[in-house]
C-alpha cells in the first residue's frame, strides 16, 4: 500500500504519490485507472514526486487522465511546492518538470507565486504543423475562430469570445484539441475579456477534458490577451474553480502565477492492484 494525497488548486485536482525514496510501479495504464473518477480515486492529473538533480528541490512527473505525460501544470506546481516547502521549513523551492525549472515562493494569506518561465511564441515552439502567425492561427469551428497560440512548456491556443456562456466547450473542445494544426494536440482556452485587468477563462485540457482551472492555460490566456492588446500585463483570470492573479513580466518575458493550494484528503493506494 502506497500513501497518497489528493490536492487541488482551484478545483484542478491531483493524486500525488511520493517516489523520492524508491521508484513506484507507475505505468500509463495505472495512472489512467487511478485518475478514473468512477473506478479509481479520480483526478485531473496524476503526479509522482521523484528525486531532483542538482539545482532543484523536487522533480514533478505529470500524467493526464488518459495516461499521457504532460510537460507542465501550473496548479500542481503550486501544490507540490507547498508540500516540499513545508517539509523543509522554506518559503521558496524550485520544482523541476520535463519542461524546465519553476521557482515558487510562499506569500501571505496562503498564496503561492510560481514563475512559470517565459512564454514561447514561435510556431515551432507551440508546436504548429506549419508556419503561421501564432497571433492569428487560421482555425475556426462553429462560433469560435482566430485563436492566438503559444507554449508554456505545453501547447496552448486561446480563442477570445464575446459571451463565454454561449460556447459549448465540451462539444468543440475535443475537436479543436485534436485538430491537425496541433501535431502534439493542444490545450484549448476560451476567454472573455471583462476589463483590461480581468478576464473569464474556461480550458479544455489536452488529455484531461474540461477542468475547473488550468494554471498553464491562465498563463497562455494572459500572454495571448496582452499580445492582442486586450489586457494589461497584470490581470485576474477567473475560472470556474476560482481566480488566479497573472502577470506577464516585461523585463524577461516570464509569466508569474499567484493562487492558493489545498489538500482534500490523504489515504493508502494499492497501486499494483490496477492492471499495468
Amino acid at each position: 500500500m502506497i500513501p497518497f494525497r489528493k490536492m487541488h488548486g482551484l478545483g484542478n485536482d491531483f493524486v500525488v504519490l511520493d517516489g523520492r525514496a524508491a521508484a513506484l510501479p507507475v505505468t500509463p495504464a495505472r495512472a489512467a485507472a487511478v485518475a478514473d473518477r468512477h473506478f479509481g480515486i479520480g483526478c485531473d492529473q496524476f503526479i509522482v514526486l521523484e528525486p531532483p538533480q542538482a539545482g532543484a528541490d523536487v522533480f514533478m512527473r505529470i500524467r493526464n487522465p488518459d495516461g499521457s505525460e504532460a510537460e507542465a501544470c501550473g496548479n500542481a506546481t503550486r501544490c507540490i511546492a507547498s508540500l516540499v516547502a513545508d517539509e523543509r521549513g522554506a518559503d521558496r523551492v524550485v520544482v523541476r518538470t520535463i519542461a524546465g525549472d519553476l521557482p515558487v515562493e510562499r506569500l501571505a494569506g496562503g498564496l503561492w507565486r510560481a514563475d512559470m518561465g517565459p512564454a514561447r511564441l514561435g510556431w515551432r515552439d507551440v508546436p504548429l504543423a506549419r508556419e503561421v502567425d501564432t497571433l492569428h492561427v487560421p482555425l475556426a469551428l462553429g462560433p469560435v475562430a482566430d485563436p492566438a497560440a503559444c507554449s508554456m512548456g505545453n501547447p496552448h491556443a486561446t480563442f477570445f469570445v464575446d459571451d463565454l456562456d454561449a460556447i459549448a466547450v465540451t462539444e468543440i473542445g475535443p475537436r479543436l484539441e485534436n485538430d491537425p494544426i496541433f501535431p502534439a494536440r493542444a490545450n484549448i482556452g476560451f476567454a472573455q475579456i471583462l476589463s483590461p485587468d480581468h478576464m473569464r477563462l474556461v480550458i479544455w485540457e489536452r488529455g484531461a477534458g474540461l477542468t475547473l482551472a488550468c494554471g498553464s492555460g491562465a498563463c497562455a490566456g494572459i500572454v495571448n490577451a496582452v499580445r492582442r492588446g486586450l489586457t494589461g500585463r497584470r490581470a485576474t483570470v477567473s475560472m470556474p474553480g476560482g481566480d488566479l492573479v497573472m502577470e506577464w513580466r516585461e523585463a524577461d518575458g516570464h509569466v508569474l502565477m499567484t493562487g492558493p493550494v489545498a489538500t482534500a484528503f490523504s489515504g493508502m493506494l494499492d497501486l499494483e492492484g490496477y492492471a499495468a
